[in-house]
C-alpha cells in the first residue's frame, strides 16, 4: 500500500494510510440529543505535516489510543475550519512494520558532517586547556555523543528533527562568532563558544529519541532540559582536576540563563555579556528556523501567506515571484 502523505490531502479524497498519533483529545457532543456521549479529536501526522483525524462512533474504539500510536487509517477528507479525515475505520501498527522515514524528520545535512563541522570549530576557537578537556570529557562519552548527533533540539517548535540539536548547536556557535566579531575584547570567545555548545547539551536526555513524535522521557518532563545539563556539566568537570572556579560559575550561569527570562524558563537571567549574547544567538536561531519551518508549509507558489501560526502569532510572507525583494 502506497504511503499517503498529509500534504497531499485534498478535500473530498479518500484516505487509507498510516498515520502517527501527534495528539489525542476525547470531547463531549455540543448536541443535546447526543448528551454524554463523545466522540475522539485527533491530529494525525508524517514527515509532511500533519491534519485533524475524527471519530465520531466511539465503539470503534476498544483499546485507548495514544500519542506516538501509529495507525491504518480509512476515511474521507472533509472540510470543516480546515480539513480534516472523517476516520471510518483504523488499525494499529506494529513498530516493526513502520517505516520510521514516513513519520520522523532528519536534518538536511549528515550528522556526520555537522559534526565535523563543530569540531573544527573548537580547535579554532578553544584555545583555553580546561574548557578543550571539558568538551573532551563530554563528547568521550560515547553514549552522550550519539544522543547528542541523533537528538533534536525540540519537539515541537524549532529543529523538531534527528540532528536538529546538533545543527541548531551548529547555528548558535556560528551566531556568536559573528557576535564576538563585532565586540573585540569584550566577549571571550572560547567561553562564549563552549557554552554554545554545551547550553542545550541536556535535551539527549529530555527527549524520546525512538519516539515518533519526540515525547518527552520521564526525567525530561520531572527536570527538564537546563536541570539535565547543569549535571551534566558539574559531572564532567568534577572529572578535570584544578578546573577554575570563575569558568566553572560563568558556565553554569550561562547554561540556567540561556533562555533570556523567568517566563520562557530560564531559572535566572543573564548577568555577564557571554550569557547574553549566547542567549540572543540561541534565540534567533530558534525564531529564524522556525520561521523557516512555518514558511515550508505554504501550499501556493510565491507570492503567497502561509496560515496562522499559533507558535509564532502572525501568518507569514513567503517570497516574491522573483526570488527576489521589492527593494532588490
Amino acid at each position: 500500500m502506497a504511503k499517503q502523505f498529509v500534504k497531499n490531502l485534498k478535500i473530498g479524497n479518500p484516505v487509507q494510510s498510516q498515520f502517527v498519533v501527534v495528539d489525542v483529545q476525547e470531547l463531549a457532543f455540543s448536541s443535546p440529543s447526543r448528551a454524554g456521549d463523545s466522540f475522539l479529536k485527533l491530529m494525525l501526522g508524517d514527515v509532511s505535516g500533519s491534519i485533524k483525524g475524527i471519530i465520531w462512533d466511539r465503539s470503534m474504539v476498544t483499546e485507548p489510543i495514544r500519542q506516538d500510536d501509529v495507525l491504518l487509517v480509512s476515511g474521507e477528507v472533509k472540510e470543516y475550519q480546515g480539513p480534516q479525515i472523517i476516520i471510518n475505520y483504523f488499525e494499529k501498527i506494529k513498530r516493526e512494520n513502520i517505516n520510521r522515514a514516513h513519520f520522523q524528520r532528519v536534518a538536511a545535512r549528515e550528522p556526520v558532517a555537522m559534526w565535523e563541522d563543530l569540531q573544527q570549530k573548537i580547535q579554532r576557537h578553544v584555545k583555553n586547556k580546561y574548557l578543550l578537556e571539558l568538551l573532551g570529557q563530554l563528547f568521550a562519552d560515547e553514549i552522550i555523543l550519539q544522543k547528542f548527533l541523533r537528538a533534536p533540539a525540540a519537539k515541537l517548535i524549532h529543529h523538531n528533527y534527528l540532528g536538529g540539536l546538533l545543527e541548531h548547536t551548529l547555528e548558535v556557535v556560528e551566531l556568536c562568532l559573528k557576535i564576538a566579531q563585532l565586540y573585540p575584547g569584550k566577549i571571550s570567545v572560547p567561553l562564549l563558544v563552549t557554552g554554545a555548545i554545551i547550553h542545550d547539551v541536556g535535551k539527549i536526555e529530555e527527549y524520546d529519541q525512538d519516539s515518533f513524535t519526540f515525547q518527552q522521557t520521564d526525567k525530561g518532563r520531572m527536570l527538564g532540559h537546563i536541570i539535565i545539563g547543569l549535571g551534566i556539566l558539574r559531572e564532567k568537570i568534577g572529572k578535570i582536576p584544578s578546573f577554575p572556579e570563575h569558568l566553572q560559575l560563568e558556565l553554569e550561569h550561562m547554561l540556567v540563563s540561556h533562555h533570556g527570562e523567568r517566563e520562557w524558563g530560564s531559572p535566572e537571567t543573564p548577568r555577564t555579556i557571554n550569557a547574553f549574547a549566547l542567549f540572543h544567538a540561541d534565540l534567533v536561531s530558534a525564531r529564524l528556523r522556525q520561521f523557516l519551518q512555518v514558511m515550508g508549509t505554504s501550499q501556493g507558489k510565491p507570492p503567497s501567506w502561509t496560515k496562522y501560526n499559533r507558535y509564532l502569532g502572525r501568518s507569514v510572507f513567503t517570497g516574491w515571484k522573483d526570488e527576489g525583494g521589492p527593494g532588490d
